[in-house]
């Protein structure tokens, strides 16, 4: 499914509290009810990288900021400050393989429940059509 980006790199850094060279998404392309999507190209200067390949931590720190991204687009579209988010847990996490560099993630994330500032997602990650990780993330919003 190709896609348009409605966000894309300097963008981004509206979206989420991170700043180079920690921002690991280029893309955002919207919400569908649920679902939100992101894309990253991995860059050969990400510092998630070893051995031209994406780290575990760098595609874990690339999903929960794919979450980061659909609460800042959310609030900024309220124009209400955007909130801190902090990753609670990382449950059924599987990689199937690491990303080289060069390739583009594109990365699905589902809200499955939402209470009060808890926020269940579940989150895959895909490249050339082919599923690289999925999980389940619990993230906090922090308000103050």
């Amino acid at each position: 499914m190709k896609r348009e980006a409605i966000v894309q790199h300097e963008g981004i850094l509206r979206l989420i509290p991170q700043r180079p060279p920690i921002v690991m998404v280029d893309k955002f392309f919207g919400i569908e009810e649920a679902d939100s999507y992101t894309g990253l190209t991995v860059a050969s200067d990400n510092l998630f990288c070893k051995d031209d390949e994406l780290q575990e931590s760098g595609i874990i720190e690339h999903i929960a900021q794919s979450a980061a991204v659909r609460i800042g687009y959310l609030y900024a579209q309220k124009e209400e400050p955007i909130p801190l988010g902090y990753i609670g847990s990382v449950d059924k996490l599987q990689i199937h393989r690491l990303p080289k560099i060069g390739e583009e993630l594109f990365t699905k994330i589902t809200v499955v429940q939402e209470v009060f500032d808890i926020t269940l997602v579940a989150a895959q990650v895909t490249s050339e059509n082919q599923v690289i990780a999925e999980c389940r993330m619990k993230i906090f919003l922090s308000k103050e």
